[in-house]
């Protein structure tokens, strides 16, 4: 897996990937106070490691009855796996596009390449179309994922990553 493929889903998907441990309350803290204070949407604040756990351990419905079985496996999944588990798991089933599921599936049909092959910009241009990857294509970026890709590309330096995150 290339490193940049690691970096572009912690900056796209979970800044604090690396900090918490599987919930992101600081995150879910500023959602709440924004919907309260400021009538802001309640928006998605899930995790790489709940997403991991929705992925592989659920049937990944919406439904809000899937939290409870996501969050014994998100707390399960941290303490047995670890984050760099969690990270090669989740870059493996992730849905990247229709039919298309993993980084691998990606990078090949994106890009004709393996995902070990992955530029920065690539992995970013995949990345960034995650949170829809059914509407959102790589290869096709509109102009509000172009403006995200820079921005995720401005971001990737700042963010510290653990030294596994050199390569899985």
């Amino acid at each position: 897996m290339s490193p940049e493929l690691i970096k572009a889903a912690i900056a796209c998907e979970d800044n604090r990937f690396c900090e918490h441990k599987g919930f992101d309350w600081k995150e879910i803290r500023q959602m709440l106070a924004g919907h309260k204070e400021k009538g802001t949407r309640i928006r998605g604040c899930s995790t790489i490691s709940q997403q991991t756990a929705k992925n592989v351990f659920t049937f990944g419905t919406r439904a809000w009855i899937r939290k409870a079985p996501e969050m014994y496996w998100t707390i399960l999944i941290e303490l047995i796996w670890g984050k760099r588990r969690i990270m090669e798991v989740y870059l493996n089933v992730v849905e990247t596009g229709k039919g298309i599921y993993g980084m691998e599936a990606a990078a090949e049909s994106y890009y004709g390449t393996s995902a070990g092959a992955l530029d920065r910009k690539q992995a970013v241009a995949i990345a960034v179309c995650l949170p829809s990857p059914l509407i959102n294509n790589p290869n096709r970026m509109t102009n509000n994922l172009i403006k995200r890709q820079k921005h995720i590309m401005a971001l990737i330096p700042k963010i510290s990553y653990p030294e596994w995150a050199k390569g899985l």
